[in-house]
């Protein structure tokens, strides 16, 4: 028996159906062994080496895994492709006690017979260059989150927390806000001629006076156009004809994945990636069982395969015709700061179409395979070709023009449109009647409209990714993760769709830019990037990389320590007396949230908790006091009797103070109906009308 060890659980039953009777698989459920949770685990004087340790919860698996491995022929480590699945690898082959030279290391790009297969054929050694960048990631992050964090805590507020692509991305946010906060409106008008072709009515914008671009800035300047133009004739100066064409967009990275899902499809970061997930380890399809559908998820490459390009390419003919079939096939670059590790994300095979899977999977997951499919389908399809017209006017000096665009042929957006932010933006007609140079048309009438200058969107979750990407901060791996983390410390809140940041955020911000400026910014953090980069392809010492970084970054967290400066709130009055001393009672922020303080602090030390406010919920059916709302640990609501400890009646449903008739078991209300607790009983009291 052969032994195959992979992270995810889900991926299990995916697997199997490609590795045979022979193999047993084996997960690890992430990370089995790593930096200690509640320590530093960085030895500062011992050129920063990392402290692992077995991760706690972890301990009987790795008893249970020690066990199959001594029994099994040969293992074969199979976590996910990317650094940090690699340093997982290594973590367990250390474990194992497997030695540095051993071939027990395989990956595949996708849930499939034919990359599985060959993955079990092309055993390799676990590559120490991504290993070591992922260590000098990890060492980094945990450098700036256990050494700048505390300094947050101490000088702002408690349980804050800072992190080397988080706390950029957070600057990229406030310093959004405080472009629109700074944007100063400025006034211009639009000016539409409705100009009579015959039966048609041709709408043209102005764009001119005296050859010169011209957008009014007043009423003024309006007011003397109209008074110029009012009645007069347009005379045709120019028509262009032309072909224009539209080139199929890129197969998705995971950036564009997550940012299409937003736009089209509405889909939140955290949603998409989950799905994306299931995608790729393994879902329930009608007739195949259990099965992944798409290539790996964390990838910045728009490479594919030949076999996937050509599989692609004799779909698009079968199904759509010759026509929509490129001479050659589309071949996409990627950009130059890509690791290029992975295709791009793609469905495994064509021939699982989204409408065969619509009957059993969630109505998340199918979006997401129908966009993604859909996606790759249409980036080995034609250009869209269009027949264009422009037509420019004058009269009186002031130039108009109005710009046509009929398709003629469709080709990829066929099958996939791209996102418009803003329907109608471009400003293009449609088909335009037939007009001649030197042709003079009566205007019908003249339309105008006061306008101001609008500032900068605030970020989408979708934009914001897109912002990080093409700044070169974070990975694939990392955007959904960096985002999330900055909404879970309140530090970003949504409105709508868009991203804007709190208050602590923006004092946290401000803090870090007056003294860490040179290390959390976009073009620092970048640089950390390549460096991290330069450790995996280049076999950089990763030590070097973290030690330049620790010798800059030691001394700006000493200056910031021993400053004065302090952005605390000061604690807030209440009119709540000190037992102790008579003083007035203060609000003040402690590591484990609000307290009472008294105002006489330090002579009077006197401190106790803020009463939350108790909500009474039902009647307790035991002893008839109130029952009132309570959290559990994991954070669920249940109800428990008012009287605890003396009554320790409890429920996880609003009771109403009485019991079933039919069992004397306490009835709760559902909905809108009373019903009994008991599961066995069918007792229900339908509600008065």
């Amino acid at each position: 028996m052969k032994l195959v060890i992979i992270e995810s659980p889900f991926k299990r039953e995916a697997l199997k159906k490609y590795l045979g009777s022979g193999y047993e698989v084996f997960a690890t459920k992430g990370h089995i062994r790593d930096l200690p949770q509640k320590a530093f685990g960085i030895d500062l004087k011992n050129n920063f080496e990392p402290k692992y340790e077995i991760v706690p919860e972890k301990k009987q698996m790795i008893e249970d895994l020690r066990k199959k491995a001594q029994q099994a022929d040969e293992v074969l480590i199979a976590t996910d492709p990317d650094r940090e699945g690699e340093a997982i690898s290594w973590h367990v082959a250390n474990i194992l006690g497997f030695k540095s030279d051993k071939n027990c290391r395989i990956e595949f790009n996708e849930i499939s017979k034919k990359a599985v297969t060959k993955a079990l054929e092309n055993p390799r050694k676990i590559d120490l260059k991504l290993v070591n960048a992922q260590q000098a990631r990890r060492v980094l992050d945990r450098l700036v989150g256990y050494k700048l964090s505390p300094i947050l805590c101490k000088k702002i507020a408690p349980k804050l927390s800072a992190g080397r692509v988080q706390s950029v991305a957070l600057k990229l946010v406030v310093d959004r806000e405080r472009e629109i906060e700074a944007f100063v409106p400025e006034e211009y008008w639009t000016v539409q001629a409705f100009l009579k072709k015959g039966e048609n009515i041709v709408k043209a914008n102005l764009v001119s006076f005296n050859k010169k671009k011209f957008v009014p800035k007043n009423k003024e300047e309006v007011d003397t156009l109209l008074s110029a133009v009012q009645g007069k004739k347009f005379t045709i100066t120019e028509i262009k004809k032309s072909k224009t064409k539209s080139h199929a967009p890129a197969p998705f990275t995971t950036s564009t994945m997550q940012q299409d899902a937003l736009n089209k499809l509405g889909m939140s970061l955290a949603r998409t990636t989950s799905s994306a997930q299931q995608l790729y380890e393994g879902v329930d399809v009608e007739g195949e069982g259990k099965i992944a559908l798409i290539t790996y998820i964390r990838t910045d490459s728009v490479r594919v395969s030949t076999d996937a390009q050509n599989a692609c390419r004799e779909f698009i003919k079968e199904k759509y015709g010759s026509e929509y079939l490129p001479e050659k096939p589309n071949i996409y670059h990627t950009k130059e700061s890509a690791q290029d590790a992975h295709e791009a994300i793609r469905p495994i095979t064509m021939d699982i179409t989204p409408e065969m899977t619509q009957k059993t999977l969630s109505n998340d997951n199918y979006r997401l395979y129908k966009l993604i499919y859909e996606r790759f389908l249409a980036s080995q399809m034609s250009e869209a070709e269009y027949a264009s017209v422009s037509v420019n006017f004058d009269c009186e000096n002031y130039g108009f023009k109005v710009s046509g665009r009929t398709m003629e042929f469709a080709g990829y957006t066929k099958v996939y449109k791209e996102f418009v932010e803003k329907e109608g933006e471009e400003g293009l007609a449609g088909k335009l009647p037939k007009m001649e140079e030197g042709e003079s048309l009566d205007c019908d009438k003249l339309a105008t409209e006061q306008k101001f200058t609008k500032p900068p969107a605030r970020y989408t979750e979708a934009s914001l990714v897109k912002a990080m990407e093409e700044k070169g901060i974070g990975r694939p791996a990392t955007y959904a993760s960096t985002i999330t983390v900055l909404t879970s410390r309140h530090y970003t809140e949504k409105e709508g769709k868009y991203l804007h940041p709190t208050e602590l955020g923006r004092k946290v911000t401000t803090y870090l830019e007056k003294f860490f400026s040179s290390v959390i910014n976009v073009k620092f953090t970048a640089h950390m990037e390549q460096r991290l980069d330069d450790i995996a392809n280049k076999d950089e010492d990763w030590h070097n990389v973290v030690s330049n970084f620790w010798q800059g970054f030691e001394g700006l967290l000493g200056k910031a320590d021993a400053s004065s400066l302090s952005m605390k709130e000061p604690p807030k009055e209440t009119d709540i007396t000190c037992e102790k001393c008579g003083g007035k009672m203060v609000i003040r922020d402690g590591r484990y949230g609000k307290f009472l303080a008294c105002s006489n602090f330090p002579k009077c030390k006197n401190t106790r908790p803020i009463e939350a406010e108790v909500k009474k919920v039902g009647i307790c059916p035991e002893c008839g006091s109130a029952m009132v709302e309570r959290k559990s640990k994991k954070g669920k609501i249940f109800y428990s009797c008012e009287r605890y400890p003396d009554c320790k009646f409890m429920s996880w449903d609003v009771t109403t103070g009485k019991k079933c008739p039919k069992c004397s078991s306490p009835l709760i209300v559902k909905g809108k109906k009373i019903k009994c607790s008991s599961a066995s009983c069918d007792y229900v009291e339908e509600p008065s009308t």
